[in-house]
């Protein structure tokens, strides 16, 4: 697990593009399983694929789908450690993987993006990719 005060500005960098953080497996289960409509989970990382491509990308698909998730969430791997296993329960039977990108429509996985999706694309790229998958679920 990673020192808290590591991890604010890579929070930060989500939360205030208006990501809501869940911070414990119970928020993340409540979440996903009461919610309708499509809810976005980010699962950040300090790695920096997550800084140079995935955080962007995300920011970016927001700015560019004219349709968007109805919820904008993130986990921290490394960091809400209960809470990531609990969103991973919910993207089988994807293994484990940050950072990455699940999609979720009415509590139901949808579209998942695998660091090995994000790793050696751009920001662009992703941002491009998640638009498309916007306008198609959201």
């Amino acid at each position: 697990m990673y020192p808290e005060h590591l991890l604010v500005p890579f929070r930060q960098e989500l939360t205030e593009a208006g990501f809501t953080e869940l911070k414990t497996a119970e928020a993340v289960e409540n979440h996903l399983k009461n919610q309708k409509g499509t809810s976005l989970v980010v699962i950040n990382s300090v790695c920096g694929c997550a800084a140079g491509t995935a955080r962007p990308g995300v920011k970016m698909a927001l700015k560019l789908a004219d349709k968007k998730p109805d919820h904008l969430t993130t986990v921290f791997a490394g960091g809400d450690i209960e809470a990531t296993a609990k969103v991973r329960e919910f993207h089988m039977p994807y293994p484990p993987s940050s950072p990455s990108v699940a999609l979720f429509k009415d509590g139901e996985l949808v579209h998942f993006v695998e660091r090995h999706h994000i790793e050696g694309r751009t920001a662009d790229m992703i941002g491009g990719h998640l638009a498309d998958v916007f306008e198609e679920y959201c």
